[in-house]
Parts: C-alpha cells; sequence; structure tokens
C-alpha cells in the first residue's frame, strides 16, 4: 500500500517537471480558435529534410522563455512546407498536388507555401489576429535572436517601421530577457 503511494507520488511529480512545449496545431485549427479568441499566428514552415528546421526543433522551441512566451500570445502553427495539408485561406484550397510520396528528400512546394512566397527553410510566418500575414522571419535563429521579432510582433511595434534600417535598429537595439535554458 504504501509502496503504491509512493509510485503513485513519484509519477506525479515526474509529470509535473517534464519540458513544457509549444502548444503546436494546424493552420485551420489556430484560424478557428482565432474565431473564439484573437490571438495572432506564429508559423514556422519547416521542410523534413531541412538540418536548420530541426536545430529550431532541438534549440530554439525547446527554450522555456520562448515556450511560455509562444504560448502565451499567440497560436502555434507547425507546417509542413512540401507535405500534403489542406489549407483553406482566403475563399481559396491550397493543397500540393505534385508531392510524390515515394519520393526521399526534397519534394515539391505546397501552394500555401508559394503563396506565402517562401522559398528557403525555416521561414517563420507571422499573421495577425484575422489571420492576414504580416511578416516572414527565414532561417535558424537562437531563442535570444528569435525574441525581438516574437515581441515588435506581439506589442505591434512593426508597424510604424518606414524602413528596413528600423526593423534593423530595433533589432539590433533590442535587449533579451529570454534565458539560455
Amino acid at each position: 500500500y504504501i509502496m503504491k503511494k509512493i509510485y503513485l507520488l513519484t509519477i506525479l511529480f515526474s509529470l509535473g517537471l517534464q519540458a513544457q512545449e509549444i502548444k503546436w496545431m494546424s493552420f485551420t485549427e489556430a484560424l478557428e480558435a482565432q474565431k473564439a479568441v484573437p490571438k495572432q499566428i506564429f508559423m514556422d514552415v519547416y521542410a523534413n529534410w531541412c538540418g536548420p528546421c530541426k536545430l529550431l526543433d532541438k534549440h530554439t522551441f525547446s527554450n522555456k522563455d520562448l515556450i511560455a512566451y509562444v504560448n502565451e500570445n499567440f497560436y502555434a502553427v507547425k507546417f509542413n512546407g512540401e507535405g500534403i495539408e489542406e489549407i483553406y485561406f482566403y475563399d481559396r484550397v491550397f493543397n500540393n498536388p505534385k508531392y510524390d510520396p515515394k519520393r526521399k528528400g526534397k519534394n515539391s512546394s505546397h501552394e500555401f507555401t508559394k503563396f506565402l512566397g517562401i522559398s528557403a527553410y525555416p521561414t517563420m510566418v507571422f499573421f495577425n489576429e484575422n489571420g492576414g500575414p504580416i511578416m516572414p522571419v527565414v532561417g535558424y535563429y537562437k531563442p535570444q535572436q528569435l525574441e525581438p521579432y516574437l515581441k515588435m510582433i506581439k506589442e505591434g511595434d512593426y508597424a510604424s517601421f518606414s524602413n528596413p534600417g528600423d526593423m534593423r535598429k530595433y533589432v539590433s537595439e533590442f535587449i533579451s530577457n529570454f534565458s539560455d535554458l
């Protein structure tokens, strides 16, 4: 009986210690969620063969501060830029008719990937509370490097930029609060 209680307490304790994760969902789910509770969308567009995409998952999207910030302020979407998910957006259906399931490595780009103008992986795309695209961030970023973009979008600071130099200045002067963990 005592062993059973110790076992249960051990399980409950270990569940509490499990690493928190970003609450990923599909783009369709995020658009639906926006109808009930408006939030911006943070979309990670990746490809299965993409090394830097795997580094984002391993090093950036595992950071506890980034996880907490994304989960609190965004609907987080994982989207395979070469996958077969059907997307309904702006009264149009997007899919990947040239997808070849037998193909190893690179596959054809999804129509939605092309619509968003994505030509490299990883690309992270931000959408406003109404589902409209705001801006992409291309490439691998460490948590502290991604932080200014997350906060710039969340706070709406990007709307005051009149040229690319304004954004570069914002990012270069940004003081990170995210830990290294």
